[in-house]
């Protein structure tokens, strides 16, 4: 089941080039890439979407030639779904002619299937040269699916395992961002006999792992906080604790570090509900096209101020949490001050739609993802130290157990 070396050449940025024999395979052959998608995750559906995106944003790009759709169903099983199949054949799970996988681990591990029916024992590795990561939300964002990637050695695009680690974890990230001094409203945990926190109510309680606006209530005081934690599914993993600021929008840009640190234009989302406390998961992603149709002022119409003020803090943020790939960094501003809100590391169709200026066409971000996967591993295991030494002196086993 093992890989080939394949090889791939590259430009003189380092990152694979849009045009030209560029992200060869070595001889010449073109790329083959593996898109993920799906998952067991609230977000499954609008990763299917995102999934189901850049699998036909690749058709036709340079220097790409197969191009495998891996879906992760919601029970865990892997298949190889057909190309150029539409969302609503997900509905009930794999589309008719799937293929079942194994994702196995270690150094000969990968994306492996059946070959010869239904009793043969023969496995044959797909040999892909890089996956597009499109999972959103659950193990395929908060570095589960990572961590076997690169115990797999199969490159793959956006966040290494402690970055998705660090953007999933609402807590850990607000302890990251106040490290680092950067304006963020006060965040607390929030569990069953928790003290009331130093700031009074109405308050926001988040699942402390987990995105989208998924599970994310306001109420009024902190015991209808503690009384929603065995109720809200979403909150059963832990939760976080925000005061309610009803004067807040939402404003969000997407950033990419390869080849160069990018930032995009700066969007508004728009609530759709009369009266919304809050920008809802159907905000963002109920629609046709999921979160390239939501509705919202892009770029937003900001004071320059408040535009100065997220370009500068943006870099920070992504360097502070290693950003690989793109992500997106969502702001809360009143008009006058702004404050980090969080990082979504695989945004829903990985934030194309913000790339209007600079304009980057969907097939060429999907092409630079791809570069940075192989030219910017995502983990490197060092055995630096490991020389025996301590073992030759150890000593014996029992002897340290008495």
């Amino acid at each position: 089941m093992r890989r080939s070396n394949r090889g791939l050449s590259f430009d003189d940025r380092g990152a694979l080039g849009i045009t030209g024999a560029i992200g060869l395979r070595a001889g010449g052959a073109p790329a083959r890439v593996g898109v993920v998608f799906g998952g067991p995750s609230p977000e499954h559906d609008v990763s299917i979407l995102t999934g189901l995106q850049a699998a036909r944003g690749l058709r036709g790009a340079p220097s790409i030639g197969e191009i495998h759709s891996l879906y992760w169903t919601k029970t865990g099983e892997w298949f190889e779904a057909p190309n150029g199949r539409e969302a609503s054949d997900y509905v009930n799970g794999p589309p008719n002619g799937s293929t079942p996988l194994r994702l196995v681990a270690g150094v000969d591990g990968g994306f492996v299937v059946k070959k010869g029916g239904r009793f043969s024992s023969k496995e044959e590795s797909l040999d892909l040269d890089a996956v597009i990561v499109c999972c959103h939300g659950g193990p395929g964002e908060d570095g589960t699916l990572q961590g076997v990637l690169d115990l797999c050695k199969l490159p793959y695009t956006g966040p290494t395992l402690a970055g998705a680690l660090i953007g999933m974890d609402k807590l850990a990230f607000s302890a990251l961002m106040a490290t680092a001094f950067l304006p963020m409203l006060t965040r607390v945990p929030l569990y069953d006999g928790s003290p009331a926190p130093g700031f009074p109510g109405p308050y926001i309680i988040k699942p402390r792992f987990g995105g989208s606006s998924i599970g994310i209530e306001v109420v009024s005081d902190h015991e209808s906080a503690l009384a929603r934690l065995k109720v809200n599914p979403h909150l059963k993993r832990g939760a976080v604790l925000e005061p309610y600021q009803p004067d807040l929008y939402d404003l969000q840009v997407a950033v990419r570090t390869w080849p160069e640190v990018q930032l995009s234009a700066i969007e508004k989302p728009l609530r759709t509900r009369a009266g919304g406390e809050i920008l809802a998961y159907s905000d963002k992603y109920v629609g046709a096209e999921g979160m390239t149709t939501a509705p919202r002022e892009l770029p937003a119409r900001i004071d320059p101020e408040i535009e100065r003020q997220i370009r500068t803090v943006a870099p920070e943020v992504a360097m502070l949490c290693g950003v690989r790939g793109v992500a997106r960094i969502d702001f809360l501003s009143d008009g006058d001050a702004v404050y980090v809100n969080e990082i979504n590391t695989i945004p829903g169709s990985l934030g194309r739609h913000l790339w209007i200026d600079p304009p980057v066409p969907f097939p060429a971000l999907l092409l630079e993802l791809l570069g940075e996967a192989i030219g910017r591993p995502s983990a490197s295991f060092s055995t630096a130290g490991a020389d025996g030494s301590v073992l030759r002196v150890a000593g014996s086993i029992g002897g340290k157990l008495s």
